[in-house]
């Protein structure tokens, strides 16, 4: 939705009753995923590694993905950058019990707000708006739902917005992996689907290594750069292109870009095509 065509659909995703999407707690997919890596023997898992060159020798392959630690500052700091002047605003809302299963995006003046569903009696909010200054985020929430019956908002965190593409996806054998890589506008949803595509290109690599009795070494990071490098920025390139897209609009008086996007949107080949991209990314 956009305020500019308040009460009709821009885009629509439905897929004849399947699943389109899926929402996970951050901390419950971290916890599961940090059980999953201590229990493998090929991999070692470590929050405070010790930086001196004789125990980076010890490694065959390193993965980083802290934002902020001596390896990101030292080797992984030249990137792309863009900042977008907003303020992403996170919480979650307890309301009474709906068929909860449609995630929904509004395309507001202030910026784009998602209500995405976690459970029948709540949904999570992510709310990027422009500029730095006090806001009622409350009342912002409350103008554009339409849906939920609130009974408790829960704690608001924020964050400043910032997209970002590595030039150098490693040093030696140091990959750096996650956030590290790229950095999206959380407007599509997309962040950790790229990720996601990273993880399955990556393991896909190792895999073959190990099956015909190579080495996990330095030659993965190349090749995984290779790979990936310009397919998540295309990806993101186009996901920036989209914020340009509806921030030109809501300065406008009018809603001929909205409607444009509509009538695109009610093609079944594009529609189709739209899925394709948000799951797959562009596959090259």
């Amino acid at each position: 939705y956009s305020d500019n065509l308040r009460n009709e659909k821009i885009l629509n995703f439905e897929n004849n009753n399947k699943t389109v999407f899926a929402i996970i707690r951050n901390y419950q997919l971290q916890i599961k995923l940090l059980k999953s890596l201590k229990k493998d023997k090929l991999c070692e898992f470590k929050q405070n590694f010790d930086y001196n060159l004789s125990n980076l020798k010890k490694y065959k392959l390193i993965i980083n993905c802290e934002n902020d630690n001596y390896f990101t500052k030292k080797f992984f700091a030249r990137s792309l950058k863009k900042k977008y002047d907003s303020l992403a605003y996170t919480t979650i809302l307890k309301h009474e019990k709906i068929q909860n299963n449609t995630a929904s995006q509004i395309f507001t003046k202030n910026g784009p707000l998602a209500f995405l569903p976690l459970s029948e009696i709540e949904t999570s909010i992510v709310y990027s708006i422009k500029g730095k200054k006090n806001i009622n985020l409350k009342e912002l929430i409350k103008k554009y739902n339409t849906k939920y019956s609130i009974t408790n908002f829960g704690i608001c965190n924020f964050f400043e917005l910032k997209a970002s593409n590595l030039r150098t996806y490693y040093h030696k054998n140091i990959l750096a992996f996650g956030d590290v890589l790229h950095r999206l506008h959380p407007l599509a949803g997309q962040g950790f689907n790229m990720t996601l595509r990273d993880i399955r290109d990556l393991g896909n690599l190792i895999e073959l290594k190990l099956k015909n009795g190579l080495e996990i070494d330095n030659s993965v990071c190349e090749e995984f750069q290779n790979m990936t490098k310009h397919k998540n920025y295309l990806f993101s390139s186009g996901i920036d292109f989209v914020y340009e897209f509806f921030n030109f609009e809501s300065k406008m008086n009018n809603n001929i870009l909205s409607k444009s996007v509509r009538f695109i949107g009610r093609n079944k080949f594009l529609n189709r095509s739209f899925k394709n991209i948000a799951n797959r990314g562009f596959e090259i």
